[in-house]
This record gives structure tokens, sequence and C-alpha cells, in this order.
């Protein structure tokens, strides 16, 4: 699954996993805590990965100016803003976003769960977070080592996805946009 896109292999493992779950007896207790124990599991991995790179962040504290446009919100007349950083504060500001992401999971699936009593997303929910984490542009440049350059240039473009249309298109870091954005006086101070 090397060529594949990670929507595309994301997609296979639904619908195997669910293929997979109409032949569990999730109604045995001990299979129902071992799918949970495999989940929470799965999420602690996920946060131990987090953890790990705003480690590796915080120890390289790398202090590069980082300029981009941040693009307008949808539907606003407004043009695009000009944001000043540096790498590290970006990366930590990228971690807090996966941080938030992982949370907001975990609570839809505890609602959808313990409230509604689904059991069949365990499974896929176990499986696509971790291998969102492991795909993640933080993780291949500072786990995996690749390079900061390409698709891994800082600002990180947007995954395609059914909601991208709607979040306002991809930050600008060309050097054109960002010279227009100073001289429209779009933005300002330094974030720390």
């Amino acid at each position: 699954m090397a060529g594949l896109s990670p929507q595309i292999t994301n997609l296979i493992i639904i619908l195997g996993m669910m293929q997979v779950a109409k032949k569990i007896p999730f109604e045995d207790p001990n299979v129902l805590n071992i799918c949970r124990a495999v989940y929470i599991a799965s999420n602690l991995i996920i946060l131990a990965i987090n953890l790990y790179i705003k480690v590796v962040v915080d120890k390289k504290k790398d202090m590069t100016t980082l300029k981009y446009v941040e693009p307008a919100p949808v539907g606003s007349s407004e043009e695009g803003k000009l944001v000043t950083t540096t790498i590290h504060a970006y990366d930590v500001g990228q971690i807090k976003n996966l941080m938030r992401a992982q949370a907001m999971g975990v609570a839809m699936m505890g609602v959808m769960h313990i409230y509604f009593k689904y059991t069949n997303p365990l499974l896929i929910q176990s499986i696509i977070p971790l291998k969102g984490a492991l795909e993640a542009n933080l993780t291949k440049i500072h786990i995996w080592g690749q390079p900061a350059a390409g698709d891994l240039k800082r600002p990180f473009k947007q995954a395609a996805g059914l909601m991208s249309s709607l979040q306002g298109g991809a930050a600008q870091s060309d050097k054109k946009a960002v010279e227009a954005a100073e001289r429209a006086g779009r933005g300002g101070a330094k974030e720390e």
C-alpha cells in the first residue's frame, strides 16, 4: 500500500475492519474489554508519539523566522493575514492541534460507545488515528528524520478532504504573497 494515498488506505482499512467487526462477538464481555483495551492502548501510543515530538521540538528550539499568509475565513471579504513566527512556535502549535484533535476523537468515541452503545467503531478508531499519527508531517520530520522540504515544508499544506474547500484554502508562504501582505499591513506582531 506504499503507492496509495493515505485517504485510499484509510478507506481500505475501514471497509476491511467493517467486515472483520461483523465476525467479532461483541456480546462477550471479555471480547468487548479486549477491544476497549486495544482502543485505549492505541490512544496512549498516539499521546506518547505527540509528547515525544514535543520533547524533540523543544530540544531543537529552531528559532528560524517563518512568514506566511494565513487564508481569510470562507465567506469573508477580508484578505489573508500575515503571520510571522518561528519554526519552534509553529511546530508547538501543530502539536497542540494534533493533541486537541485526538482529545475530540476520544470524546466522540466515548459518547458513541458509552451513551449510544456502538462497539464496532472501537476497532476502526484503534487503527486509523494511530496510522494518522505515524504519517503526520511532524512525525515524518522529527521521528523518521525526513528533511522539511517539498510537502513537509512549513507551513504544512492542509490534507485534501471533504471539508478542505470550506476552510479557506492553504497558507501561502511564497515570497510574493508575503511581501504583498507586508505592504498591505495585514498582520504584524511576531508570535513567540
